[in-house]
């Protein structure tokens, strides 16, 4: 799952790059709002956090603009323990939910994973699509009660085509969600994660949508 996450403290922004990135999220820092601003008008993440108190210009500004153009990515707000007005007026502007700091950051990546699934209309803790279930925060996955490995592309690729069930992915929308900046991605990379995936998960689970992309339908076409 790629995120953003706008924060100009170092020390900070390091700490919850490095704790995401080992709970499976794939992060894009920036530090000023004009920076944050300018990639959540992109629309190429899952979900977004964003500290109030940024330079050049305010979170909270930011979080009026991207609403007001009508990007409905998840927003969680950074605030400090005392800043209750601050939470209040980004709940009001769009935020959809907030963390106090310091931040715990299990409560953090729970929290994120709360969001995308409620973005994608998915309320449980767990993903299900006929006989493959997801658990997102332990990133185990079972098919038809056994458990599956999957290598950390293969499971973001899976969570990515399991959320958006019954909606065709093309290729860039999947690598968007599968690597964040900086990474080279080769042209084929997809099809060979499909393709590791279909072995391991039966031949049925992943259509291909010849010229658009990948879709994984709720119910089976057979």
């Amino acid at each position: 799952m790629r995120i953003l996450l706008a924060e100009d403290d170092e020390l900070l922004g390091s700490g919850l790059r490095a704790g995401l990135d080992q709970r499976g999220f794939q992060v894009d820092w920036v530090r000023d709002g004009i920076a944050a601003e300018r990639e959540l008008l992109s629309a190429q993440h899952q979900a977004a956090v964003l500290d109030i108190g940024l330079p050049r210009q305010d979170g909270l500004a930011v979080l009026k603009t991207v609403r007001a153009r009508g990007i409905d990515t998840p927003v969680l707000v950074l605030t400090a323990r005392d800043a209750v007005a601050q939470r209040i007026e980004g709940l009001n502007l769009g935020a959809d939910d907030y963390v106090v700091k310091p931040v715990d950051l299990d409560e953090l990546a729970a929290r994120l994973h709360a969001l995308v699934r409620r973005a994608h209309g998915k309320t449980q803790t767990l993903l299900q699509v006929r006989e493959v279930i997801m658990d997102s925060s332990a990133r185990q996955v079972t098919r038809a009660g056994e458990a599956i490995s999957l290598s950390t592309r293969e499971f973001d690729l899976l969570q990515a085509l399991l959320l958006n069930a019954g909606r065709v992915l093309s290729r860039e929308q999947l690598e968007q969600h599968l690597y964040r900046w900086g990474h080279e991605v080769e042209s084929n990379t997809i099809e060979v994660h499909i393709h590791h995936l279909r072995r391991k998960m039966g031949a049925g689970l992943i259509d291909t949508v010849r010229g658009v992309g990948y879709i994984v339908m709720p119910t089976s076409t057979v």
